[in-house]
């Protein structure tokens, strides 16, 4: 299941239109926030997918009865430009584990590069929810490559919501190609369909780590 949330009108608009225009951008606390901002609506989105039961809850004049996550869940995410789009799930799923990925791109003699996945830290994902975000699903591949190391170190999740605030269509398709379609759900907030030869989306934001941190050297 694939779920672009842009294909609805909602205030959803405004933070992406935000985060697109270059001028905008110039102000990295806003950016930052703008990422926070789509978190947290997407992950209000996923909340309906989860499972629920009903618990009866004290009040000061009676008892009442609520419907309340069953869900174990864990929040992951690839470091640097991850963590505001991270913060903003964990201001909604607070009670969530979490995780950390170190990966980045590798450039080759030839201008090509791999991604190298370094660091992993994160709570057992056996039989959990794992909660995957990541601003920019471009080719895809740093995506799976994450998601396979934290299967190998943690065990596989009874069920991963990846999340991404722009996506390609290449990128998407990737994604269908290397997990069962019954393991994942996708969630995008827009997605664009050129892709650069360096894998920079068109018309995209440009690098959303360095937006939101400054230039890396």
């Amino acid at each position: 299941m694939i779920h672009i949330l842009n294909k609805k009108n909602s205030i959803l608009n405004k933070f992406i239109a935000q985060m697109r225009d270059k001028e905008v951008q110039r102000d990295s606390m806003r950016f930052r926030r703008n990422m926070e901002r789509v978190g947290e609506i997407m992950a209000y989105e996923i909340s309906q997918k989860l499972s629920y039961s009903t618990r009866m809850v004290e009040t000061p004049l009676g008892i009442a009865a609520v419907e309340c996550i069953d869900d174990k869940v864990v929040v992951a995410t690839i470091l640097r430009a991850g963590l505001p789009f991270h913060q903003g799930f964990l201001n909604f799923f607070d009670d969530a584990e979490n995780g950390f990925v170190s990966a980045y791109r590798k450039s080759r003699p030839d201008g090509s590069f791999i991604v190298d996945v370094e660091y992993v830290a994160t709570s057992s994902l056996s039989g959990k929810t794992l909660i995957l975000v990541d601003p920019m699903l471009t080719t895809g591949t740093s995506l799976m490559l994450v998601y396979d190391a934290l299967v190998r170190r943690a065990g596989e999740p009874e069920h991963t919501h990846f999340a991404a605030i722009f996506a390609s269509e290449e990128g998407v398709d990737y994604v269908k190609r290397h997990i069962a379609p019954d393991k994942y759900t996708l969630w995008c907030a827009a997605v664009d369909e050129e892709l650069t030869s360096k894998s920079y989306l068109v018309p995209g934001i440009g690098d959303a780590g360095d937006l939101a941190y400054g230039e890396k050297l």
